[in-house]
């Protein structure tokens, strides 16, 4: 750690920056909420996933790659995922089906999260691995008294829990007057949450010592987070929508079983996203996926490099609302084409970049630093590994394309055969050439002849 400045985390439990200090130094353990795979992940999705990659990377940086434990789960159990998989496969037996959804849609976020420049997480536990887990906690919330059976679930008694609502600051009796939660007849309160619920015939289920059925959203964290980092972990993190009810029931679901004072010291929060300065939703037509804003030209009419998105989502702070634009976009990918290609530079990180992320995560900052440090780089070549060991902490690191000559034709050919399709109206022949050459990293640009107008593309090579 020699140099490297106090880490200052914002910890939304306290509502204070503090200092971060490690339960372990030796093993630094981060959770993280995850996808839960009915369907590919929108570009709101991808914030915290660039977030606490971020942080991950930093706290390698400072604690040791070894001494670090990431867990992001996936969710495969889930009533939309359900819906997903009757409606999408209805021939097939609900658990094949179920399957088929959520082994393609985690694909591919995995692959979406690693063309935005993420690592892989160290541990990334899918909730139908974790059933038994589940219910053991379930068991022995009900033991201690802070759990009940009822209308054929499990819930949880928010009233067992003297200071249930800290992380929220939500009190019972304001959810109560003013809540949208709904008030069936066998809750002992209306905040009451389900732990488990039985399953009919076209539902998933597991045998339970409370019938067939299957767990509520909220036990499966609870659960994942236990068993691969302890009662008691150092950081958890998530989007700003999950602080209710999703973390302060885990909080209490968590502290409840295993008789702790808290279930992670530090909370981490990303802020929201929209698009275009309004709220993200289909209704409003700018709902967009990674997929689509990699692989097609639904957002502004054409495809945007991985580095680039993710060098847009860091320009603003984490906790921050952030408006995802196209001016944005272009913004980051000008700043991007200034940067040189370091190779194989290897070096130390720049200190302004480390202080940067360590006063939390700030990356406009870090970004700044890295950006100053590129301008001397491109003309003093000693600075490159400098450079280059910045820029990965932000995960952003220019790469090089190597072109032979016969690389070159054979892309010119098949750019040219892509013509001879469009002409011949058959669009996706040409979309697979389109999208295989972008998956080596060729961006075509469309236009027109200004003499003839005639359709006519040429190509470059994505950073």
């Amino acid at each position: 750690m020699g140099g490297t400045p106090t880490l200052k985390l914002y910890n939304t439990l306290t509502r204070e920056k503090i200092e971060f200090k490690p339960i372990d130094p030796d093993n630094v353990r981060m959770y993280v909420c995850g996808p839960t795979v009915y369907d590919y992940a929108h570009i709101g999705n991808a914030r915290p996933v660039i977030v606490f990659d971020v942080l991950f990377r930093l706290l390698r940086h400072v604690y040791g790659a070894d001494h670090v434990t990431y867990a992001r789960n996936i969710t495969d159990v889930d009533d939309k995922i359900n819906a997903r998989a009757l409606r999408d496969y209805p021939t097939l037996p609900l658990n094949d089906a179920i399957r088929r959804v959520t082994e393609k849609t985690e694909t591919q976020f995995l692959d979406d999260a690693r063309a935005l420049g993420c690592l892989d997480p160290d541990v990334q536990p899918r909730a139908t691995d974790n059933i038994a887990q589940m219910i053991d906690i379930i068991e022995k919330l009900i033991a201690k008294g802070h759990a009940y059976q009822a209308g054929g679930e499990v819930l949880f008694d928010t009233k067992s829990m003297a200071d249930y609502g800290q992380l929220s600051k939500r009190n019972l009796d304001e959810q109560q007057a003013g809540a949208r939660v709904a008030v069936e007849a066998h809750k002992k309160s209306p905040g009451d949450f389900v732990l488990w619920k039985l399953s009919g015939d076209n539902e998933p289920g597991w045998e339970s010592p409370w019938g067939r059925g299957r767990p509520g959203w909220h036990i499966e964290c609870s659960a994942m987070s236990s068993r691969y980092l302890g009662e008691v972990f150092d950081i958890h993190g998530g989007g700003l929508d999950l602080i209710f009810p999703h973390h302060e029931n885990e909080i209490a679901q968590s502290r409840c079983a295993h008789g702790t004072e808290v279930m992670a010291n530090v909370w981490m929060h990303n802020g929201f996203l929209q698009v275009e300065g309004r709220k993200m939703s289909k209704s409003e037509g700018n709902f967009v996926t990674i997929y689509e804003l990699l692989h097609t030209e639904k957002f502004a009419g054409r495809q945007w490099p991985g580095d680039v998105l993710r060098l847009a989502m860091l320009m603003t702070h984490y906790r921050e609302p952030i408006d995802f634009s196209v001016k944005r976009l272009e913004e980051a990918e000008h700043l991007l084409s200034k940067w040189p290609v370091p190779g194989d530079a290897t070096g130390e990180a720049d200190p302004a970049v480390v202080a940067a992320l360590a006063d939390d995560l700030n990356t406009v900052a870090a970004v700044q630093a890295v950006h100053a440090l590129a301008q001397k780089a491109a003309t003093d070549s000693k600075l490159l590994g400098t450079f280059a060991a910045s820029a990965a902490l932000i995960g952003v690191v220019p790469q090089a394309v190597e072109l032979d000559e016969g690389l070159v034709r054979d892309i010119d050919s098949r750019v040219r055969a892509r013509l001879e399709l469009l002409k011949a109206k058959n669009f996706a022949e040409a979309d697979k050439i389109r999208d295989d050459l972008l998956a080596r990293g060729v961006q075509l640009k469309d236009g027109k002849d200004p003499a003839t107008g005639e359709r006519v593309t040429t190509w470059d090579i994505k950073r």
